[in-house]
């Protein structure tokens, strides 16, 4: 009997499921807490110079005496007290032509932030980049515990792997609080980000892995929701604390409570069947058959048990000119919607206004794009909507230049707004490219498939940093616009592109090449939905959501 036959018998989301389903998902509000966490440490405020031999200087004004000191201490330049330079004779009358060297003591505002690793670290006056550097770090070490954590639960199970990634999780969390020099907290950035990754990968595995297949759409997108709730929860805890320290430790102290996962959360038994260990696989299913109060069927494993049926190689998507498009369109198309998502992400610190209402503002626009594609996708279709999506969020993007232009400080709301909706339509375009992704792929290499759809999307993320930082790297007046019109110009040219892919509402999902081969052709429409959904009993379970982990933001 297949696997998924014997959830269909046993009960595909019973109470036992829901809890189990619960409990995996819990993990997503601290992944992130730590995966946007940077937009509050790393953030920059404003600085200038310290006054040469003054102690305790401050960014403020302390009086007519310290103006003075100010300047005869420091140039101004563009009307504002230079941040990177000090005059050589701190005495005396200065103008123009007054010698000035670089300084290397700083003052910072702390109207916004008590301090931040930046502060801390003095990362300023052309040390700016290993900001970029460090978030860099981050987006590497997903990638990396993507691939390979997920090769190595294969040899030590779903559950060891997760409780590894759990102890990187709190260790690397906590150890940034008390880091006190740039490389070691690079390291323990890249640290967190493998663990990130990893830990989403383990237990959004084991969780879907006992969900049935027609609620597996369900669960794959509720778990969304965990990450918004994470993202409104970073938001308050960085308004109150506003040392960078206490804020790490806020935020990686709590997920000490998934240590009880190790009694709390069973193995995968799906790998438990894949090493032989029966006994223990039909131990959990008779947990959820129970729950379900369902009976466990006799000899329910067999040799067909997990025989997904035959396996093609990945390059078999590369012999025909139309699938060789499709390919490399949703590889871009991946590395688009990563390289946006986190790079709007990270620009908010760079926008004009309130940090905290422009986070809260992002969050919303994120959260009102899952909600429409939850209601849009089976309505108007995967392709329309994900074309919708990315053209909005360019055109969004790209418009930044009229109120860089032709506005003036008093407008930098319309810059946020413009902001927020990049942010809505990347959000939407993150969310369907999951299901349309997975239904393009035919059975026999969709892993693969969504596989290296993961690994573009992780050298996205990898890219993003900089892009985000384009404009603070660069200088001049178009700063402000330079990273948004990147993220705008590739998102419309990704929206274009998707034009030329197939549009896979109510159509059977490819099984074969020759079938991938139809369906890029405008074939394999099985027409009526009643169809497709009698068709999706048998064949979700290789629908791409069981991959979904390869793909978490």
């Amino acid at each position: 009997m297949k696997f998924d036959d014997i959830l269909h018998h046993v009960g595909e989301f019973g109470p036992y499921q829901r809890r189990l389903y619960f409990l995996v998902c819990l993990p997503a509000i601290t992944i992130a807490f730590h995966g946007m966490m940077p937009i509050f440490i790393l953030d920059i405020p404003d600085y200038r110079c310290a006054i040469p031999g003054l102690k305790n200087d401050s960014y403020g004004s302390g009086g007519i005496w310290h103006q003075e000191l100010l300047n005869d201490s420091i140039p101004y330049k563009d009307g504002k007290l230079s941040q990177c330079l000090v005059y050589d004779n701190t005495t005396g009358h200065h103008d123009a032509n007054s010698s000035v060297k670089q300084c290397d003591q700083w003052v910072y505002d702390e109207s916004v932030y008590e301090n931040t690793a930046v502060t801390q670290l003095n990362l300023v006056c052309g040390k700016e980049i290993d900001r970029s550097h460090l978030n860099m770090i981050n987006m590497a070490g997903n990638l990396v515990g993507s691939l390979g954590f997920g090769l190595l639960s294969d040899i030590l199970g779903r559950k060891k792997v997760m409780m590894i990634n759990i102890i990187i999780h709190i260790t690397a969390g906590i150890g940034t609080a008390f880091i006190t020099d740039f490389t070691g907290l690079a390291i323990l950035r890249f640290m967190d980000g493998t663990s990130n990754s990893g830990l989403f990968l383990m237990v959004f595995g084991i969780g879907m892995e006992l969900v049935g297949p027609s609620k597996r759409t369900f669960c794959g997108i509720v778990i969304d929701f965990f990450w918004i709730l994470g993202l409104f929860g970073l938001g308050g805890l960085a308004y109150w604390l506003r040392d960078w320290r206490h804020l790490t430790l806020a935020c990686s102290i709590p997920a000490v409570v998934f240590l009880s996962y190790g009694w709390l959360v069973p193995e995968s038994p799906r790998w438990l069947l894949s090493r032989g260990r029966n006994d223990e696989a039909e131990a959990i299913i008779k947990k959820v058959a129970e729950s379900n109060k369902r009976v466990v069927p006799s000899n329910m494993f067999g040799d067909d048990t997990l025989d997904e049926g035959p396996k093609s190689k990945l390059s078999e998507m590369f012999t025909t000119p139309r699938l060789v498009i499709t390919s490399v369109i949703l590889f871009y198309n991946w590395f688009v919607v990563n390289l946006v998502y986190y790079g709007l992400s990270l620009n908010i610190g760079n926008l004009s206004g309130d940090i905290y209402l422009n986070y809260t503002l992002s969050n919303i626009a994120e959260c009102v794009a899952y909600i429409g594609c939850i209601l849009l996708l089976d309505k108007v279709g995967r392709k329309f909507l994900l074309t919708t999506c990315f053209i909005v969020g360019g055109l969004g993007c790209v418009s930044i230049l009229f109120p860089v232009i032709y506005g003036s400080s008093s407008q930098a709301w319309i810059t946020i707004m413009i902001t927020m909706i990049g942010r809505l339509g990347c959000s939407g375009s993150y969310a369907i490219m999951f299901v349309y992704s997975a239904e393009i792929f035919p059975t026999v290499v969709r892993s693969s498939g969504m596989g290296v759809c993961a690994v573009f999307s992780r050298i996205g993320g990898v890219v993003a940093p900089y892009i985000a930082d384009l404009g603070l790297l660069t200088g001049g007046d178009l700063k402000t616009a330079l990273p948004l019109l990147v993220f705008g110009v590739t998102s419309l040219l990704a929206g274009i592109l998707t034009l030329v892919l197939p549009e896979t509402l109510n159509k059977q999902l490819p099984e074969t090449i020759d079938d991938a081969k139809i369906l890029t052709k405008g074939g394999i429409s099985c027409g009526r939905k009643k169809h497709y959904e009698m068709n999706d009993k048998h064949q979700h379970k290789n629908s791409g959501l069981d991959n979904y982990g390869y793909l978490e933001k």
